[in-house]
């Protein structure tokens, strides 16, 4: 296991070294090509940022996938597909930013045909972890010893896990910083509790389901790798965003981690700031049809924060910090 984490931690420095070295060209060719950001005219506070270069996703779409194909080891399947369905959702993102900046307008692919796209990939996901072996319909449960078994019901519940996370991690990403330093931190708690269930709850389960297991902490610390990178291009003030094609993959890659780890009723706990996002955005679009008023300032919630006047920094430090303290307390409590 010491050779293990060994790995894990040089494939966490090259993610980071690589991003350091691909982040420059990326930002000096979307400024170059002129790709850069159009603010909303509602969020008149974010006016200085327009002009800034979008697209940054593309910067850890090639470190991390460069990295997890190096080190990727024998029975890497679910890691193999994770990273697919990451770069699928990716690519996604991408058509969607491509087409704002084409044909210079806020609005790139129509809602419903990025939620076609994003169904689609969730379906083929929920599908394949349904007839997976080692997946199936299990479930860990929070704090517990016990693992459930729903059956064919775990396919319309990776659907809709698919599509909350994309969306959440989405909405989320209107801050620098935030959606990265948030997925960073939340990829920190449940690759802690991947850890635990290796000792503990996988205990005499199939060991090719343990090497496949493996293979996701590694994508996980590659991941992390990657995003510590990024943070020091995209923190405030950002020198790039993520854009559509960063989030969404993001976004997918917190589904798909905890989905194939048998983790997904831990999401709303590690990822509850992306819930928040969410859950804030539906509460202030169903309240103002109902009343004609809103529940916050602006949504989502981290807009509501900056228009009571507290600086985005402390904003993004307080994200991150509330889920580590989250995966932290969650952690203990799996231990106790």
């Amino acid at each position: 296991m010491v050779t293990d984490y060994f790995v894990y931690v040089e494939a966490m420095v090259i993610s980071f070294l690589l991003t350091l070295f691909v982040s420059p060209f990326v930002v000096s060719f979307m400024r170059k090509e002129k790709i850069k950001q159009t603010i909303l005219h509602y969020v008149d506070n974010h006016s200085q940022k327009a002009g800034t270069p979008t697209m940054g996703g593309i910067i850890f779409l090639i470190s991390i996938s460069i990295v997890s194909y190096i080190f990727f080891s024998s029975q890497s399947t679910l890691a193999g597909i994770s990273l697919l369905v990451f770069l699928g959702y990716g690519l996604t993102g991408f058509l969607d930013d491509f087409i704002k900046i084409k044909f210079k307008r806020n609005l790139g692919l129509r809602a419903y045909q990025k939620i076609l796209f994003q169904f689609a990939i969730a379906v083929t996901v929920a599908v394949f972890a349904y007839n997976n072996q080692y997946i199936g319909g299990k479930l860990f449960v929070p704090f517990t010893n016990i693992t459930i078994d729903i059956g064919w019901w775990i396919i319309p519940l990776v659907i809709v896990v698919f599509i909350a996370c994309t969306n959440s991690v989405n909405l989320t990403d209107g801050l620098d910083g935030l959606a990265s330093s948030t997925t960073m931190c939340y990829t920190m708690s449940i690759v802690a509790l991947m850890f635990f269930a290796i000792a503990f709850k996988l205990d005499g389960a199939n060991s090719l389901y343990i090497l496949e297991y493996k293979n996701l902490i590694l994508l996980g610390f590659v991941v992390i790798g990657a995003m510590i990178c990024f943070l020091v291009f995209n923190c405030f003030p950002a020198k790039i965003f993520m854009g559509d094609t960063g989030s969404l993959a993001l976004g997918a890659f917190v589904a798909c981690i905890a989905v194939f780890s048998r983790m997904t009723l831990y999401i709303p706990i590690l990822g509850l700031m992306f819930v928040l996002s969410s859950l804030s955005v539906i509460l202030q679009v169903a309240y103002y049809k109902m009343t004609k008023k809103r529940v916050f300032l602006m949504a989502p919630l981290h807009h509501h924060f900056e228009r009571k006047g507290v600086h985005e920094v402390r904003i993004v430090v307080v994200y991150s910090v509330i889920t580590v303290v989250i995966g932290a307390v969650t952690f203990l409590l799996e231990i106790l």
